[in-house]
């Protein structure tokens, strides 16, 4: 990346280069081969040359030449490569020591986005919402959060369902809004059991259901981990006062019905660069706070 702003550059996580030229193993080709293999589009030996270049293993020590091939790399999907420059990206939102410099951060996200990355479609939604590397644009929020929906992605299945409960950026639309809370809360994704407890509770998008809205809180609030875990366990309780003791029992049976199901499973999760963030950020919303 020619002219990469000074600015930019002093936010490499190097800690993180360092752990990551420890923990691979000895390259195990020259420099030269390694950069035959990226200039052909290798995203691993893209990752590597960056390393490399970071760290001044075999070259000279050049930042600027590490990220170029870094951004490379993530847009040819290396997931190490977007790691480090999420990670980077981070600290333009929670380092004050760091200028901010969203042009220069945006580049590779636009990139990582455009060749199909899900995390990055995600994110430069978010960024279309706040209006940050970017004019705000609601639809064009909708537009990336729907690329990596329709991937499977689980984080953007609920900020799409968002868009649609709020009308913003799409027409209001409570049955779409349900659609992708459902898609996503049935990969086990916390935030969006809690949003279909929600719209249970309240008959929109679906028929209201105290039982479902009761069973959902639930296994939002089954995990612990996550950090409006709190909120999850109010909105269970008092989605519990609805139900008659029958109705209670009916709910358990459903949950352990589902714990079984997905006995094992491997629950979506937002990588811990990605999480930080949005919580940089600030809240973008739910879709509406318990009654």
């Amino acid at each position: 990346m020619n002219g990469t702003s000074p600015r930019f550059l002093r936010i490499i996580p190097l800690g993180i280069v360092l752990l990551t030229v420890l923990a691979r193993p000895a390259f195990s080709e020259d420099i030269k081969t390694l950069t035959e293999k990226a200039k052909v589009g290798d995203p691993e030996a893209q990752f590597t040359l960056g390393v490399s270049y970071a760290a001044g293993h075999g070259v000279p020590k050049d930042l600027s030449e590490a990220v170029k091939w870094w951004v490379m790399a993530a847009a040819h999907g290396s997931t190490e490569a977007q790691d480090i420059l999420e990670t980077m990206y981070v600290r333009q939102f929670k380092d004050p020591g760091v200028p901010r410099d969203y042009s220069e951060a945006m580049k590779w996200l636009v990139k990582a986005a455009e060749q199909g990355s899900p995390g990055a479609q995600d994110l430069l939604g978010w960024m279309y919402c706040k209006g940050q590397g970017v004019p705000e644009d609601y639809a064009e929020a909708a537009k990336w959060f729907r690329k990596a929906a329709e991937q499977g992605y689980a984080a953007a299945q609920r900020d799409l369902a968002i868009l649609y409960f709020r009308g913003e950026g799409v027409p209001q639309d409570f049955a779409e809004a349900a659609k992708w809370t459902r898609k996503a809360a049935e990969q086990g994704y916390a935030p969006a059991q809690r949003d279909l407890g929600v719209l249970y509770a309240e008959g929109k998008g679906v028929s209201q259901d105290n039982v479902q809205s009761y069973f959902w809180y639930s296994m939002a609030a089954s995990r612990p981990e996550e950090k409006e875990h709190r909120l999850y366990l109010i909105g269970k309780d008092r989605a519990a006062k609805k139900l008659t003791p029958e109705q209670l029992e009916k709910t358990q049976d459903m949950i352990r019905e589902w714990e079984e199901k997905h006995r094992g499973s491997e629950y979506p999760h937002l990588s811990s660069a990605h999480v930080r963030i949005k919580k940089g950020l600030g809240r973008f919303g739910q879709v509406t706070s318990p009654q």
